[in-house]
């Protein structure tokens, strides 16, 4: 693998000095970006823009164009694993991500073949090599997946859902038939992440966008639980480097603590939590990656500003931290409050000692 001329990510991911803190934004790539826009129109289809490997290499690098940023991320989607389950994914304008084939029955989950990421998801593989060559070595590809969960909301709703009834009544109805749900999105995504990991990404996170939705007792179960086993089985360790793996659970400040002995290295936290309670819940276990509100990017330029250096003056120099925001960024942003951010991280000393 090229050797990263930027590793700061990858250093404060692992808890490693940096020269300044390294940020990326979730969501970087995409509808903020009038030439994303662009592509994503001559593509045709979301889908189809993120199964073209030469595209979604382009819409990945996009933003690396206009902004210093310390990361690119992979350009795709976390259905791609029930998508190669032949569930029948489609986005429809408006409305999200629609499965035609849901899963209602134990013959459904039965049926479902655990995709081949050289075969079904080939095209994700591709993706990263392309990306990787045009890179060379500039900053570290962040490659990325669904939690088990999450994955099975979808697959259970066929939709996105406001209350998720289904998938909470196959928990106390079903529970067995959501156990063996689980267990199938685990095996596979091992063997997809495991499988971005060879093909050459840099660091791995894994979304878990629902997991907020369970109780307390059922996202250590439902939720938690599953990406610990990932995490078990990833191929974090190779040769002499370390690729870093972060969990983000959208809504899960309180269960931070937990989090932090899930065998990930970092944690993703929503803005729904201060940074600084969080840095004292996980005290020096694991680094944190956050977690500015994204609507602060409508202020002006001095409100951006000063959000970004009151946050980051919360590590005041500790190892340790990512910056970036505490979701994904709004499509409505303008670009402009992009850069403000990104220069406002790069160029800002606050408390922090020079390293």
């Amino acid at each position: 693998m090229t050797p990263l001329k930027n590793d700061r990510l990858i250093r404060a991911l692992l808890r490693q000095e940096v020269d300044r803190t390294p940020i990326w934004i979730m969501r970087q790539a995409g509808r903020y970006l009038p030439e994303y826009r662009a592509l994503r129109q001559k593509a045709g289809t979301f889908m189809e823009l993120v199964q073209n490997p030469t595209l979604a290499c382009e819409v990945t690098l996009q933003p690396l164009a206009r902004y210093d940023l310390d990361a690119a991320i992979l350009f795709s989607d976390i259905l791609t694993i029930p998508h190669a389950m032949g569930l029948g994914l489609e986005f429809v304008a408006g409305e999200g991500p629609i499965f035609t084939k849901p899963i209602r029955h134990e013959q459904d989950v039965q049926n479902l073949p655990i995709p081949d990421p050289s075969e079904e998801l080939n095209y994700v593989l591709d993706a990263i090599g392309l990306i990787q060559n045009e890179l060379k070595g500039r900053v570290p590809l962040i490659g990325f997946g669904g939690s088990p969960w999450t994955l099975a909301c979808y697959m259970v709703e066929g939709s996105g859902s406001k209350d998720f009834s289904k998938i909470r009544a196959m928990r106390y109805a079903r529970p067995a038939l959501l156990e063996a749900l689980l267990d199938k999105l685990i095996e596979a995504t091992v063997a997809y992440l495991n499988a971005q990991i060879a093909a050459g990404v840099n660091a791995v996170m894994i979304f878990d966008t629902w997991g907020g939705i369970l109780s307390p007792n059922d996202y250590l179960h439902f939720s938690l639980k599953p990406m610990q086993k990932i995490i078990a089985q990833l191929n974090l360790n190779q040769n002499d480097r370390r690729i870093p793996c972060t969990i983000f659970t959208k809504n899960g400040g309180q269960h931070l603590s937990a989090m932090a002995s899930s065998g990930a290295d970092a944690l993703g936290i929503d803005w729904m939590t201060s940074l600084a309670e969080a840095k004292h819940k996980v005290g020096d276990k694991v680094a944190l990656q956050g977690n500015l509100d994204p609507a602060v990017l409508y202020g002006n330029p001095g409100t951006i500003v000063q959000a970004a250096q009151e946050m980051l003056d919360v590590y005041a120099g500790a190892p340790g931290h990512v910056f970036n925001l505490g979701h994904g960024i709004y499509p409505d942003v303008d670009p402009e409050h992009v850069a403000v951010l990104v220069e406002t991280v790069h160029s800002y000393v606050g408390t922090r000692p020079i390293i």
